[in-house]
C-alpha cells in the first residue's frame, strides 16, 4: 500500500508554530504507537525547520533595518529616560 503524500508545511509561522506545539503535547502524552510518534516527530523536524527559518529571515530582516547590528529594546512599557 503505497504511503499518502505528506501534508504540506505552512507557509504562516503562527500556524507551523501551533502545528508543532500540538504535535510536541501529542508526543509528550506518550498515547501514540511507535510508527505514529515517528511520523510525528519527522513532520514536527519540518515545521521546526521552517519556524528556524522564518525567524532568521526575520533577524536579518531587522539586522537591515538596524544598519547591520541588533540593538537591545526594552519590553518593560515604559520609557527608561523616565526613570
Amino acid at each position: 500500500m503505497p504511503k499518502a503524500a505528506p501534508k504540506p508545511i505552512p507557509q504562516s509561522f503562527e500556524t507551523s508554530l501551533a502545528e508543532l506545539e500540538t504535535i510536541v503535547r501529542n508526543l509528550e502524552a506518550g498515547g501514540l504507537s511507535l510508527e505514529q510518534s515517528l511520523g510525528a516527530y519527522q513532520r514536527g523536524m519540518a515545521l521546526l525547520k521552517q519556524c528556524q527559518t522564518t525567524l532568521n529571515d526575520a533577524e536579518q530582516r531587522i539586522r537591515v533595518l538596524e544598519g547591520g547590528s541588533l540593538q537591545e529594546i526594552s519590553l518593560a512599557g515604559g520609557d527608561e529616560a523616565d526613570a
